[in-house]
């Protein structure tokens, strides 16, 4: 069973920075694709930022050049550094772990970036 335990939400203003952090239960953590999703309410779950486990990343066009996914399989954590926030980057954001068929969540976090 993988748990993803993500911290680090809260409420940022717009142009500062937050840096989310996603927790994983499972000794072979460095085996699974990790991402984060962001959802607002009424929209269909949104992927921001993905890094595999060769290390290859991806980023939403809305994202790029702003947010910087990393991980550190020793510590078995991915985060997530957001930097010049905008209001539209409100959301519920989800630490998603996917290894072929198998995919676990997060019970997510908040952000809100006051304008």
């Amino acid at each position: 069973q993988v748990q993803l335990v993500e911290s680090g939400g809260g409420l940022v203003q717009t142009g500062g920075s937050l840096r989310l952090s996603c927790a994983a239960s499972v000794m072979s953590f460095s085996v699974y694709d990790m991402a984060w999703y962001r959802q607002v309410p009424g929209n269909e779950r949104e992927l921001v930022a993905r890094i595999t486990r060769g290390l290859s990343t991806t980023y939403a066009d809305s994202v790029k050049g702003r947010f910087t996914i990393s991980r550190d399989n020793g510590k078995r954590m991915v985060h997530l550094q957001m930097s010049s926030v905008k209001p539209e980057d409100t959301a519920v954001y989800y630490c998603n772990a996917a290894y072929y068929q198998a995919t676990h969540w997060g019970q997510g976090t908040q952000v809100t970036v006051s304008s």
